[in-house]
Parts: structure tokens; C-alpha cells; sequence
């Protein structure tokens, strides 16, 4: 039986190393799957996919928390039902009280329907009073889980609605939001990699090829490429000017 801990961000700018230090100080043993997550990525979450493909019965995911597993209620518990129904244990360090352990010590908490008093018309009356009883742990454990994943989706709702109305008063306000207009990002690794191309490309003061200059480097095609054509723009506003 395997234990795994899923670890999930939904932006670049977040740090995941949080949840990965939770769940290894529960979780000594976890072996550890991360994954860097948005919303509308086309990609999809592609870690939990491949692991929901390996998870076996009586394997162990452990989240640190269930607005991890999903950020929709709807399909948190329909995932949810679907990995209990596999025999699959989930674990969540801030819910615990979802945990497949509990909901299950909650179904094996029912009482027998099917009493023996000696009196037919009884055993039916008591049979449907504990049925009933049943009927309501049950919806009752599994209302827990649909609130949970619920509170969870609403925080991250929360957070984005916050997110718009401060963007909107900071523009309201006059506030400059994100990259001033026709301003270029400067990134700390481009200045070394502009003065390395100025060097080896032969479309400068170097005499490589652009794949040469490339492998020498060690940058992607693309970002070459960029940092060329921003040379060359330079190059031409200095002689205008």
C-alpha cells in the first residue's frame, strides 16, 4: 500500500514547498507529487491525472486541504465518492473530519434494520425507523464532505472577486495596474544573454548561427529570438537618434 501526497499551485507566483513540508511531517513516508495548476490551463491537471490512473485500493492521497483535490465542489465529490468507492483512503491535514476513515466509521456506526421482537407488525415499524436513521448518517457524513469542498470553492471565489474589485478602485484611483504601455520587461538574465549574442551572432560582431548560438548559450528558441529582434530595435533607434 502506497502513500502519496498531492501538492498543488495555481500560479508561478505561489509557493508549493508549504503544503509539501505538511504533508511530510504527517506523512514521513509520502511520496511526494507536485503540480503547477490553473483553472483555464488547456493542459489540464495532468500530475493528478497520472496518479488517479496509478492510485490502487487501499493506497492513501493526502492533501493538505480539499481545495486542493478540487476548486469545484460539484466535482470534489464526485472525485471524492469515486476514489472511496475504489477503496482508495484520502487524507486531508485541515479537514480532517472528511476523511475517508471518518465517513467510513460513520456508515459502520448503522444499526441493524432487521430486528427480531417476535411481532411482525413491530420488526416493519422498527425496521423502517432504523432504515430511516441509517438513511440520515449516511446523507448525513456525506453532507459533510459537499459543505467542505463548498467552503472551499467559495474562499477561492472570494479571493478572485477581491482580486477584481481592488484592481478596479486601484484604476479608479488613477493607480497604474500591471505593465505601464509600451514599457518592455526587463529580466535580470536578459542583459547577459543580449551582450552574449551581440558576441557570437554572426548577424553581429560574432560569426555562429543562430542554432549555434543557441546550443551556446543555452536559451529556448524563442526567447533567442525575442532578445535578437530587441537588439536589433536598439540598434536602430541609436543610429536614429
Amino acid at each position: 500500500m502506497s502513500v502519496y501526497g498531492y501538492c498543488r499551485i495555481s500560479t508561478l507566483q505561489q509557493n508549493i514547498e508549504r503544503q509539501v513540508r505538511n504533508i511530510a511531517a504527517a506523512y514521513p513516508a509520502a511520496h511526494i507529487v507536485r503540480e503547477v495548476y490553473t483553472g483555464t490551463a488547456c493542459r489540464g491537471r495532468q500530475e493528478l491525472d497520472k496518479l488517479l490512473h496509478v492510485v490502487q485500493p487501499g493506497d492513501t492521497i493526502v492533501f493538505d486541504s480539499v481545495s486542493r483535490m478540487s476548486r469545484s465542489a460539484e466535482e470534489g465529490c464526485a472525485l471524492y465518492e469515486a476514489l472511496y468507492n475504489r477503496g482508495v483512503t484520502l487524507c486531508f491535514l485541515k479537514e480532517p473530519h472528511i476523511n475517508t476513515d471518518t465517513y467510513k466509521q460513520a456508515l459502520q456506526r448503522q444499526v441493524s434494520s432487521s430486528p427480531e421482537t417476535g411481532s411482525a407488525a413491530t420488526d416493519r415499524f422498527v425496521s423502517g425507523i432504523m432504515d430511516a436513521l441509517n438513511r440520515y448518517t449516511a446523507d448525513l457524513a456525506k453532507e459533510q464532505i459537499r459543505l467542505a469542498f463548498a467552503q472551499a470553492q467559495k474562499e477561492v471565489d472570494d479571493l478572485h472577486q477581491r482580486t477584481r474589485e481592488g484592481i478596479l478602485t486601484a484604476r479608479l484611483n488613477g493607480k497604474q495596474i500591471g505593465q505601464t504601455p509600451g514599457r518592455k520587461l526587463t529580466i535580470k538574465k536578459s542583459a547577459p544573454c543580449k551582450e552574449q549574442i551581440k558576441k557570437y551572432s554572426r548577424d553581429f560582431d560574432g560569426t555562429l548561427t543562430d542554432a549555434d548560438c543557441i546550443k551556446l548559450i543555452g536559451i529556448a528558441r524563442n526567447t533567442y529570438y525575442k532578445y535578437k529582434r530587441e537588439l536589433r530595435e536598439e540598434l536602430t533607434r541609436n543610429m536614429e537618434s
